[in-house]
This record gives structure tokens, C-alpha cells and sequence, in this order.
């Protein structure tokens, strides 16, 4: 029988014989399909080794030439007409379902999957498809490790395909209700053809009848069916499923799938995603998995070198790099990536929805316990894993929400009194914390924050106390003269140099000639800095390394790039009027920028305070700043030596105070001189 049938379809397809019944041909291997059922004997036999695959695709094939060869385009041929009334594939669904013979799901799939792909009609607008399809998606993507997960994808990609083309399809996909409106099946009646149902050994899905003759099935304008449940497990549930797969590329692929759907999704789908469907919370309750999963110990240098890990790109391990809890650092991130990439790309309804739960399951329920934590290493590796998040962080929705969770909303000036609890406040108190190591890793978090383009960070933590220009001493004398002002000169450990030093004194900027333009502003504030260093521990000039216009094209660039980022804010351009009758109030610059001045206080009273004293007392002292020098810079090897952390510290300080007159200097007024920069220097510190 097998061979006969294979030369009418041979003789149907390949020659193209117009009297060859194609039906007849389509229901002969569809019985033969249902006849195994009821004649085989063997049940372990794979489905692979039976003739049911090799049916399969002669069914497809005859529908595919069926369609070529319809002269009214979009009209459904005879073949398809049966294959919709006689619901094949639901038959199909539960013999997959039942995976009987052993592999029938895989043979399901894959049919499902190409008659999806091959056969141009608009296929998914029937009932008698969708609802199938739904069914089949029911039997994947629910365990971790199926054997069918590669068919799943597919499967996945293909509707996923298919809703690119058409949005609205989403809608039905999910809920499991028809299309409205849409042509019902009429037309060609096989009235000789009398189909046989599968065994009774084959279970039913849902209670329905196994009968598979139908009267036919119609669509009339308006109506719905309810989906039964169906929206419980479906296309979504499958592919979040199949995003955690442990094979990288059915994750990968599945992953892209899931992109597509929540960018392409309509705002009816996109109101389903949120309220009716596991999305959101899915992806958040699966990042906080991944968190729990991670050491309770990570080193915070360990995070760093995992910063700005993407979720296409999955992260090998490899020698140099290798550390405990690298691959459960690796997945976390990695799937952080991935929320914050569906977020940017999804309706902003779904981005809303799931920035929200993100922020609540992982920020608030999660971490935030560990950054109000007693425990240093709890705050330690919670700050350092923040900081990592905050650097790969993109998109609008999250990065607002996670602005909300850091800083808060308030926009009122902060008072001396209040005594805030928030966690905003309690970050900044780490920030000079007892522990050196949480102080560094908390104002590396904020140094992270104040680089996110939003508006409402700066003005939390900085402007919102400056608004009111407090800082402004009203009514008093003019400041006095730059000469005056110039009393760290007479400081007796500022002088010109001691006896056998070696060093000899860096030319000073020329004395500014009082009542010029902005140049003599900008040259005082310059100075200011640069004169903070004594001139016997400077030692840039001996290695030919010129003055504080080494930083100054570092500094343009970034203040150029600040200037870019805030431009779309709305801030005035001149600073507000005073008013002079209003009444002066005591200046408070606001608890953050407090903590950082107290901090470069202490780094004065530290260093410059007792400079000059203690280094005196170093033997050799310029010969061993150089040494350090050219260790800092690469140039020698490191050593060990005494007194090395005041000297290294010597060297920092010097370069600290340029980059700050660097700054100072390119931000100033466009009347001072930034259009003739000195060229890139080749190294610094």
C-alpha cells in the first residue's frame, strides 16, 4: 500500500496529473496515519521508525502544491478545508501529548512548525489551528531538560515569526479566543471520506471528544470563544521556559523570540502581558534565583571584571579571569542584561510593568536587606553588586525606578536637623565608613549614579541644596585680593626648598593683573589648587611631565560630555538673582557633598598638614618620590620600600590637585582659554 501511495503522490505532486484527486491522496495518509493506531501491536517502536514521519510530510507536501496551484489567492483548497473541518490537528496534539509511538511529540512539532512556515494562509486566524497550537504549547517549555526543547524553539521562532507579520495575532495566541471577523471555512465537502479515530487507547486532551469527523467548523463575525485556561500555560510561558535552558543556544534563541513578542506586542497584548500573564514577575522572581545562587562572598574586584556582561554573549570562563562564583555571577548579570534589554525594546506598558517588579523583587525584597546589613562583607558585596548592575543598566523605565529606589523623590533643600532614615541617607553614611573598603565601594556606586543621564540624581544629591544660593555671603564687604588671599605662601613649609634636596621649584602660573577678563579668575583658581602641594614634593617636572595641562584634554572631553548630557534639562544658564531683601538662612550644602568635603578635609590634614615635617625624615627622600613615581606610571617594576604609602601618597596628591585645576580651568566662561589647547599628552597617572 505504502508503494502505491507514493507513486499517486508522486504522480500527483511531481508530474502534476490533473486526475489525480489530490483529497483522495491527502485522506489516504491521514488514514494510514490513524490505522497505526488501531493495527499495531508493537507500542515501544519509535516514531521515526514507523511511516508516520514519511505521512507527515506527504500530507505537508500536498498542501503546499494545493496552495500553489488555488487560482483565487487566499481562498483555503480542499486539502486544507479537510485538514481545518476534521480537526487533524488537534488529533495530532493528542497523540503528542500521549507520546505514543516513543518520539511523537518531536514528529508533532516539527509538522506543526512547517505547515506554519510553508503554507502561506493565513492559518492562524482558524480556531481549529490556534487552539491546537496552544495545546502544543502547552507540552513543552514547562521542564527543564526536554528532550524536545530544540523542536520547542523552533516552534516558538515560527509563531513568533508569524505575529511580527501580524501583531493582532498576539492577542488570540495568548487568550485563546478567534479572531473576530475573519472568512469562515466553507465550501468543499468531502462527502465520500470517512475517517477512522485513533485507538482508544490514545487519551483525550480536556475531556473533548475523540471524534475526529466534524460537521465543520464556522467563524461568525463577533463571536469569541473562551480560552478555557489555556492562557496558563502558553506561547509565553513556553519561551520563558525555554529562556532558562541550560543548552546556550535554545536559551539564546528563545531569548530573541521573547524580545520580539514584548516589541511587536499591541497595547491590548501588551495590557494581557501585564495583568493576565507570569511575565514580569517570571523574569524578576528567575534574577533573584540567579542571586541567590551567587557566593555569599564575592570580592568586589572580582565583580568589576564581569561589568558590562551581555546577555548575547555569554561569558566564558578562562584562566586569567577565574574565580568562585564566576558562572553564578556570569547568569546573573548576564539575565539582568537581558530584563533590562526587554524592557527598552517592550511596550511601555509591559516596560513599566516589569521595570516595577525588577525594582521591588530584586532591589527592595533583595538586596536592600544586605545594604542595611551590619555585616561589612553583606554591604560590601551588596555595594559592589549595585555598582555592576548601575554600569549596564540602559534602559528609561528601569533606570527611573531604580533612581526612585537610590535617591528618592524629594526635591525639597535638606536641613542640618533632619534626621532621615532613608536608604539614600544610609549610603551616604557609608561613605565614610570605619570600613576603608565599604567607603570605596559605596562612592564607587555613586560615582556610577551621578554618570546616569537623569536629571533627578543631580538634583537629589547636589543642586536642590544650591537652588536657594545660601552659599552666598549677602550684604558683605567685596572678597579680599588675590594677593591676600595668597597666605599659603607665607606657611613656612612652603618655601623654596631645603638644603640638598634635589628638587628645585616648578614655575608658578605669572601673578594675575588685577580687573582683567575671566583669564585672572580662572588663573586664581588654578593656582589655588596647584599650590596646595609643596613645591619640594613635586615631582612631575623631573620626568618630563609638564604642569596641569596634562589633564586638561581629559578634563574638556568630559566636561564637554557633561554639558551634552544635560542639555536637554532645562537648566537657566545664568545663576538666579540674589534678592536682597530676602532674609539670609545658614548654608548647608546637603548631607553628600558634606560627607565628601569632610572626606578631602581629612586627606589635607593628612597629607600637606605634616608634609613637610615627615619628609624630612625620609632618607633620600627625592630620589625614592621619583622611584615611586615611575612605579605608579609603569615605567620600573615594583618594590617594597620604607615609608612607601606616604610617598606614593605624595605623588596621588599631585596629581589630584592638577586634575582639579584642569577642571576648574576648562569649565570656566568661553572668555577663558580653551580654544587653544596644549596637544594630548602621552601618559599620566
Amino acid at each position: 500500500m505504502l508503494s502505491r501511495l507514493g507513486a499517486l503522490l508522486q504522480e500527483a505532486v511531481g508530474a502534476r496529473e490533473p486526475s489525480i484527486d489530490l483529497l483522495e491522496v491527502f485522506v489516504e495518509h491521514w488514514k494510514g496515519i490513524t490505522h497505526y493506531y488501531i493495527e499495531t501491536t508493537d507500542e515501544n517502536t519509535p516514531a521515526k521508525k514507523t511511516d508516520i514521519p514519511w505521512r507527515l510530510k506527504q500530507m505537508l507536501d500536498i498542501l503546499v502544491y494545493e496552495e500553489k496551484q488555488q487560482a483565487a489567492a487566499g481562498e483555503a483548497g480542499p486539502c486544507l478545508e479537510y485538514l481545518l473541518q476534521h480537526k487533524i490537528l488537534e488529533t495530532l496534539c493528542t497523540l503528542g501529548k500521549a507520546e505514543y509511538p516513543p518520539g511523537m511529540r518531536q514528529q508533532v512539532f516539527l509538522f506543526f512548525s512547517r505547515i506554519l512556515a510553508q503554507v502561506q494562509h493565513p492559518l492562524l486566524h482558524y480556531l481549529n489551528v490556534h487552539r491546537p497550537v496552544q495545546k502544543l504549547l502547552q507540552l513543552g517549555g514547562t521542564a527543564a531538560g526536554s528532550p524536545t526543547e530544540k523542536e520547542e524553539v523552533h516552534f516558538t521562532t515560527i509563531l513568533c515569526t508569524k505575529i511580527q507579520q501580524d501583531p493582532a495575532l498576539l492577542t488570540y495566541i495568548l487568550e485563546g479566543k478567534k479572531v473576530v471577523g475573519k472568512k469562515e471555512t466553507s465550501g468543499h465537502q468531502d462527502k465520500s471520506s470517512s475517517l477512522e479515530e485513533p485507538s482508544s487507547r490514545v487519551p483525550k486532551i480536556d475531556g473533548e471528544s475523540s471524534e475526529a469527523q466534524a460537521t465543520g467548523t464556522h467563524f461568525p463575525g463577533g463571536t469569541e470563544e473562551p480560552d478555557n485556561g489555556l492562557g496558563e500555560n502558553n506561547l509565553l510561558t513556553s519561551l520563558i521556559g525555554l529562556c532558562k535552558s541550560k543548552k546556550s543556544r535554545v536559551a539564546l534563541k528563545a531569548q530573541e523570540n521573547l524580545l520580539l513578542l514584548v516589541g511587536v506586542a499591541p497595547q491590548a497584548a501588551a495590557t494581557y502581558l501585564v495583568q493576565r500573564s507570569p511575565l514580569c514577575s517570571a523574569m524578576a522572581e528567575h534574577l533573584c534565583q540567579l542571586y541567590q545562587a551567587m557566593p555569599n562572598f564575592l570580592d568586589p574586584a572580582d565583580i568589576a571584571t564581569l561589568e558590562g556582561i551581555s546577555w548575547r554573549v555569554p561569558s566564558a570562563p578562562s584562566d586569567e579571569a577565574s574565580f568562585p562564583g564566576r558562572e553564578a555571577l556570569a547568569a546573573f548579570l548576564g539575565w539582568f542584561d537581558y530584563c533590562d534589554h526587554l524592557i527598552r525594546e517592550a511596550h511601555e506598558v509591559v516596560a513599566g510593568a516589569l521595570a516595577r517588579a525588577v525594582t521591588e523583587k530584586l532591589f527592595v525584597a533583595t538586596l536592600q536587606p544586605q545594604l542595611l546589613h551590619v555585616a561589612e562583607q553583606s554591604i560590601l558585596t551588596s555595594t559592589a553588586l549595585l555598582t555592576a548592575l548601575l554600569h549596564q543598566l540602559c534602559s528609561p523605565a528601569l533606570l527611573q525606578e531604580a533612581v526612585d529606589f537610590f535617591v528618592g523623590s524629594d526635591r525639597q533643600p535638606e536641613a542640618p536637623e533632619d534626621s532621615p532614615h532613608s536608604l539614600c541617607s544610609h549610603l551616604i553614611g557609608h561613605c565614610d565608613h570605619l570600613s576603608d573598603e565599604i567607603s570605596i565601594a559605596t562612592l564607587r556606586l555613586f560615582e556610577e549614579l551621578l554618570q546616569k543621564p537623569n536629571e533627578q540624581i543631580v538634583h537629589t544629591l547636589l543642586l536642590r541644596n544650591l537652588e536657594g544660593r545660601t552659599y552666598v555671603a549677602r550684604g558683605l564687604p567685596e572678597p579680599e585680593s588675590y594677593e591676600d588671599s595668597l597666605d599659603l605662601e607665607e606657611d613656612p613649609y612652603f618655601t623654596d626648598g631645603f638644603p640638598n634636596s634635589g628638587f628645585q621649584p616648578t614655575p608658578r602660573l605669572p601673578a594675575p593683573t588685577p580687573h582683567l577678563d575671566g583669564k585672572t579668575a580662572v588663573t586664581e583658581i588654578v593656582n589655588s589648587f596647584l599650590c596646595l602641594v609643596p613645591e619640594e614634593a613635586k615631582t612631575s617636572a623631573f620626568l618630563e611631565e609638564t604642569g596641569y595641562d596634562t589633564y586638561v584634554h581629559d578634563a574638556y572631553g568630559l566636561f564637554q560630555e557633561c554639558c551634552s548630557r544635560v542639555a536637554s534639562w532645562g537648566w537657566p544658564l545664568a545663576p538666579t538673582p540674589l534678592d536682597p531683601h530676602e532674609p539670609e538662612t545658614p548654608f548647608f550644602e546637603g548631607r553628600f557633598l558634606q560627607v565628601l568635603f569632610n572626606r578631602m578635609a581629612r586627606i589635607l590634614d593628612q597629607v600637606i598638614g605634616d608634609l613637610m615635617q615627615r619628609i624630612q625624615r625620609v632618607p633620600q627622600f627625592s630620589s625614592k618620590l621619583l622611584l615611586v613615581r615611575k612605579q605608579l606610571t609603569g615605567q620600573v617594576p615594583g618594590e617594597q620600600m620604607d615609608h612607601q604609602t606616604l610617598l606614593q601618597g605624595v605623588v596621588v596628591l599631585e596629581e589630584f590637585c592638577k586634575e582639579l585645576a584642569a577642571i576648574a580651568f576648562v569649565k570656566f566662561p568661553p572668555n577663558s582659554p580653551h580654544l587653544n589647547l596644549p596637544p594630548p599628552p602621552q601618559r599620566h597617572v
